[in-house]
């Protein structure tokens, strides 16, 4: 061999240990969940990462030319991160014909204006339907075929019962991915991945498809019924509930393993949609593993099943959902409803770390998010349709969040946080927090403003407190009142120091004010008012 041959090969080889190097590195810098303590968190770029975020309307990223100027709005807003549709629709235009023309004008705005990506899989399911599948998809009904009513007639919905309908969302998808593994794996811009949307059967609460009949008579999958004796003592006790009072069968049929009924319907559809999704999570995984989640549109207001998007990933069908689907890495729930903190606490529990991402749009956002960090210890917020916003408030305590972000992300799953969110009809919450007990009042509890007295609406009011040491707090929020006391059984009294409104530059605290006289009522409570958002600082102290 020629020594310019052997130098040439000798450099290649180089080049290519060189590149392959290079994407195992950034295979390894992928962004990922991890726990610490209790908390679950995102790394993304090997750091904590608290997604103060925004979902963009669902057709918003399809209209290319406006999507910097979309951007450009979040980037003031103050976000962080921006759930992005990914449209099967437009990505397949025609059957193994991909598009990702739409995905890159999307990522690209989102790199010019430093905000990450959660891209959202309009594939198979939104919102129940199957809006955004291709049209060569809804047309050819005999190949991709649909769900069907109780009575035979046929339902906008594919159904899971059948091969094709998998393959076709499970190739799409595997693209999808694919592309990103290519494309931005070394930016790192999308950093999670929601697969499908809001999942559910409706009006009826099952699938009539001439399979899923079938799979309904046929005995439960050992999968599930393995899972339901391994994990007896933690089951959601709604699913506990009806295994129990059937007997705790391990073998039989639907209805004989959990009873006749809606809920036994619900049971069936959420194990089989969780097969066809499991295969979807997994095909993505393997090509490039972002972590995976799904959202659910909830179960509200006392309806029965087939009244809502029934089998979804409900917080009372999450073993069945885990069952078949382990590759998920978590469910979340999109709030709409009276009752955030109620549903907050459905959601982060049994494991499942809390990540918010649609909230309905309105002012009360910007006291909502403090609580779910503080107190759910949230991966993440988004208000729906956040192109739309028109307030600041949101913007303001995104800001002060953003200021924050090291020391939460520091304190989570170590008991360190907690969190309050109040309103006229829940004016006070008392927590304890190490040898301290916290007493949280809106503050127009107190009376000093006219709106407090005159009958205008109370606007919700939150804050997190962060424990920094023995004596120090840091509270951050809007409208609240905040005491200290001694912990239960303590006979110490407890005294504020002092206060001092603060602000973080480069990491660190800086004093901005002393919160003396009668901005801390002579000493009683630490004070926010309903418009502002402040961080405050507070040195305790004990005296007998």
């Amino acid at each position: 061999m020629k020594p310019s041959t052997i130098f040439t090969s000798f450099f290649a080889a180089l080049l290519l240990a060189a590149c392959n190097q290079q994407q195992r590195s950034a295979q390894d810098t992928l962004p990922h969940l991890v726990r610490q303590g209790d908390a679950t968190q995102l790394i993304v770029d090997g750091k904590p990462f608290l997604m103060l975020g925004g979902e963009l309307g669902n057709s918003t990223a399809s209209s290319l030319h406006e999507l910097d100027t979309v951007f450009g709005r979040l980037h003031r807003t103050g976000l962080n991160t921006a759930l992005v549709p990914a449209y099967w629709e437009l990505i397949e235009p025609e059957e193994e014909r991909f598009d990702f023309t739409s995905i890159d004008a999307a990522v690209a705005a989102a790199r010019a204006h430093s905000i990450k990506i959660v891209l959202l899989w309009f594939g198979a399911w939104k919102n129940s339907m199957s809006c955004y599948a291709p049209l060569w998809v809804k047309e050819n009904y005999e190949k991709y075929p649909r769900s069907r009513a109780q009575y035979g007639f046929p339902l906008e919905i594919m159904t899971p019962f059948d091969s094709s309908n998998l393959a076709a969302d499970r190739r799409a998808f595997a693209a999808l991915m694919a592309h990103l593994a290519k494309t931005d794996a070394a930016e790192r811009t999308v950093i999670m991945v929601q697969v499908e949307n809001e999942i559910g059967m409706i009006p009826s609460a099952r699938d009539y498809h001439p399979e899923a009949v079938k799979q309904f008579g046929a005995p439960v999958p050992a999968q599930l019924s393995g899972y339901l004796t391994a994990r007896e003592a933690t089951l959601h006790p709604a699913l506990r509930g009806r295994w129990e009072a059937n007997g705790k069968k391990t073998d039989g049929a639907w209805t004989e393993l959990f009873g006749e009924g809606l809920e036994t319907d619900e049971i069936f559809m959420a194990y089989h949609y969780g097969l066809f999704v499991e295969e979807v999570v997994r095909a993505g995984k393997q090509v490039y593993p972002l972590p995976m989640y799904l959202n659910a549109a909830l179960n509200s207001r006392g309806r029965k099943p087939g009244e809502y998007p029934s089998a979804g990933p409900l917080a009372h069908l999450i073993d069945v959902w885990r069952a078949a689907a382990p590759s998920v890495d978590f469910i979340a729930p999109d709030i709409y409803d009276p009752g955030f903190a109620e549903w907050c606490a459905q959601y982060h529990a049994a494991g499942n770390p809390l990540f918010i991402p649609e909230v309905g749009m309105s002012d009360d956002n910007a006291a909502r998010v403090f609580y779910a960090f503080g107190e759910h210890e949230a991966m993440g917020f988004s208000p729906f349709s956040i192109e739309d916003i028109r307030t600041p408030s949101l913007a303001r305590s995104y800001e002060v969040l953003r200021q924050i972000a090291p020391l939460l992300t520091e304190a989570q799953g170590k008991g360190k946080t907690r969190g309050f969110l109040l309103s006229k009809d829940n004016s006070q919450r008392t927590v304890e927090m190490g040898a301290y007990r916290l007493t949280g009042r809106h503050v127009y509890t107190y009376g000093w403003s006219p709106r407090a007295k005159d009958g205008s609406p109370w606007p919700e009011a939150g804050a997190l407190a962060l424990q920094l040491s023995d004596s120090e707090f840091l509270v951050a929020g809007t409208g609240v009142a905040i005491t200290f006391s001694g912990a239960s059984g303590s006979d110490t009294a407890i005294g504020i120091g002092y206060i001092d409104k603060v602000a973080f530059t480069d990491g660190k605290m800086v004093a901005l004010r002393r919160m003396n006289g009668d901005q801390s009522h002579q000493g009683r409570h630490l004070r926010m008012e309903v418009g502002d958002c402040d961080i405050q600082y507070v040195k305790l102290y004990s005296y007998r």
